[in-house]
This record gives structure tokens, sequence and C-alpha cells, in this order.
């Protein structure tokens, strides 16, 4: 299976990768308007994204440059903290980060299509550790994207180019290893999977 080629995601070059893709029809024009615009709302409310997806799954939560947490929509240059289920590294005090790298927004006639793509970074706010406090490596990507055709609305997630960190302490670096597998054979798009069914979940 090949991954799918989709305006606004990154080209996948190696390692892993999944499609992630969540659906719901609505015959009705008005209840289709109103609920993409509750889409919106929940697509930019990162740090509410655990309520959607459900308690077993992954928090997220949104701090600026400076490691400070912010209460807004994201913007470019912003980072995520991501908090799995299970060990995470202990150099980042168990957590994962990403950077928010681009937020796009394209609409024509019929279709609006909203995206945010991630990579893996450091700390933010740390100036002592460089090193990327993810499991996968830097090459890796993460798209979030909602999308509405007048009929059909989309909640997803792309994985790119996905491959285990191994710039890491030794113990950060198994662990590495055993996530970034994992995610790799597929683990990971169940906590995804929950993500956009929970976005979609009215």
């Amino acid at each position: 299976m090949k991954p799918k080629e989709i305006p606004g995601v990154p080209q996948q070059k190696s390692g892993g990768f999944h499609d992630t893709e969540s659906k719901k029809q609505f015959d009705d024009p008005e209840l289709n308007k109103q609920k993409f615009s509750v889409l919106k709302k929940r697509f930019f409310s990162v740090n509410q994204w655990r309520e959607y997806s459900g308690a077993f799954t992954a928090d997220f939560k949104l701090y600026d440059s400076k490691g400070k947490p912010l209460d807004r929509s994201p913007e470019i240059d912003d980072y995520i903290r991501i908090d799995i289920p299970g060990p995470g590294e202990k150099e980042a005090k168990g957590y994962d980060w990403v950077q928010i790298v681009n937020i796009s927004s394209h609409h024509t006639g019929s279709l609006e299509r909203i995206s945010i793509t991630c990579r893996p970074s450091k700390i933010p706010g740390n100036s002592e550790n460089n090193r990327i406090a993810h499991f996968y490596s830097s090459k890796a990507t993460s798209t979030f994207m909602i999308s509405n055709n007048g009929k059909e609305i989309m909640a997803a997630i792309y994985g790119r180019n996905e491959s285990p960190n191994f710039n890491a302490s030794f113990i950060d670096k198994i662990r590495n290893i055993m996530v970034g597998i994992g995610g790799m054979m597929g683990i990971s798009k169940i906590q995804w999977k929950a993500l956009s069914d929970g976005l979609l979940d009215f």
C-alpha cells in the first residue's frame, strides 16, 4: 500500500507512514455547514483533543517557544507537548515534543481544507538540550487535517517519513526504537484513529 498524495502533506521518502481518516456525510447542506463549524473549533482547540479522543489516549498541550503553556489557537512555530500512554522520554520528563511547521487553509468552490503539520522537535525553552525529544527523528511529520466538500466532512492524520530517533541517551534510544517500531507497525494509528473519530463524534 502506498501513501496517499494529498496537497499540504509532505512527500513520503523513507521509513514508515500512515493515512488515518474518519468521515461523516450530511445530506442537508445547512447541517453539513454547522457540523464543520463545530469541527473547526475542535480542530484548533489542541489542549482539548484528549477530551474528544478518550481518557486512555495521548494528551496534547500547546506551548510557545519559551516553553510556556498557551490557551489559544495554534500558530506556526508553536510547540505541542504530547503525553502518550506508557513510558516517555526520560530526558523530556516523560513527554514527546513536536513543533508546528506549517498551517494552511485552502478553499475552492465547495471544498474547504485546513491542515496543521508538525515535526519532532527539541524541548522549547531548554537551551541546555538541543536533542530531539520524540521517539521519531526530525525527518518525520504528522499532518492533522480537516476538510469539507459540501456533503462529507473528514478529520485525518497523515504520518510521513517515520523512523526511530537515535540521537538520544541510551535508555531513551531503546525506548524510541521500541515505540518507533511499534508506531511503524500500526500501533500509533490506533491513537490517531481515536482522535479522528472523536473529533467527528457530534
